[in-house]
């Protein structure tokens, strides 16, 4: 059985195939469905620019990977924070924990269950190179697979003396996409800004060199690619306009479910 009403901060396949439905996206834009969406995605369009600029002196290349430096480990914390804040505001939005709870990355491993994060693609156009197609969060499609990334965050962060070489353009890029991947599971490709564009298009055929078969994603410097194997049970099946005045058309996901189980 699909799922008849939206989960909050949560985008998914609709029973069609699409991210749109029939018009039924719009329910990205109602009051409940997120807390103050324009917060976290005004985040990384400034961490966006950042990063672009960074190519500007580390040419986006494979030879590049290891490069580590002050800048790049500064940006790296930057993107691993947003990626925390946006983790906490999908449970908090969900009712699971509250403001004084202190959630860990065993915590966020929940969430991939919630948004198959695992079954992204970002592509960095212009990229020299194989690594230029990134997944950051596929290891997490493994029970005990961790994120190289974030533990290079971590690492760099309590021990910069120790870990510095760590802090490498690899994982800041792992990062920035990772932070793209969140923030397109909860957001389409909508910013929120006030030329607001239509998500309907979500799904349709893009020129593009190389054909990739990905999408503009949200900041429109990254090319994304939307799971495409949510199981039928998982996918959306609601009618917007028969449920949006509703007091609230929008249900909690149970992560205290999936932490019992051991998910």
């Amino acid at each position: 059985m699909s799922i008849v009403r939206p989960f909050r901060r949560i985008c998914r396949q609709f029973v069609d195939g699409s991210y749109a439905g029939e018009g039924d996206w719009l329910y990205l834009f109602h009051r409940r469905y997120a807390t103050d969406p324009r917060h976290y995605i005004h985040a990384f369009l400034l961490l966006q620019a950042d990063v672009t600029d960074l190519f500007s002196y580390i040419e986006p290349s494979d030879v590049n990977l290891r490069t580590y430096s002050h800048r790049i480990q500064q940006l790296l914390i930057r993107a691993c924070i947003e990626v925390e804040a946006n983790f906490t505001a999908i449970f908090l939005d969900n009712g699971y924990g509250d403001n004084d709870t202190r959630f860990n990355v065993n915590d966020y491993r929940l969430i991939n269950k919630s948004h198959r994060l695992s079954s992204f693609e970002v592509r960095i156009p212009g990229w020299k190179g194989e690594r230029g197609i990134r997944r950051p969060f596929l290891s997490w499609a493994e029970v005990d697979g961790h994120l190289s990334w974030y533990r290079a965050y971590n690492k760099a962060k309590h021990n910069r003396h120790e870990n510095f070489e760590l802090a490498t353009f690899d994982a800041l890029l792992d990062a920035y996409c990772g932070l793209n991947v969140l923030l397109s599971a909860q957001f389409l490709d909508e910013d929120y800004g006030p030329a607001t564009k239509s998500i309907g298009v979500m799904g349709t055929d893009y020129y593009y060199e190389g054909n990739d078969g990905m999408d503009p994603s949200i900041g429109a410097s990254l090319r994304i690619k939307f799971p495409d194997d949510w199981p039928a049970e998982e996918r959306y099946e609601f009618n917007w306009p028969n449920i949006r005045n509703l007091d609230d058309p929008f249900v909690n996901f149970n992560y205290t479910a999936l932490e019992r189980n051991g998910q």
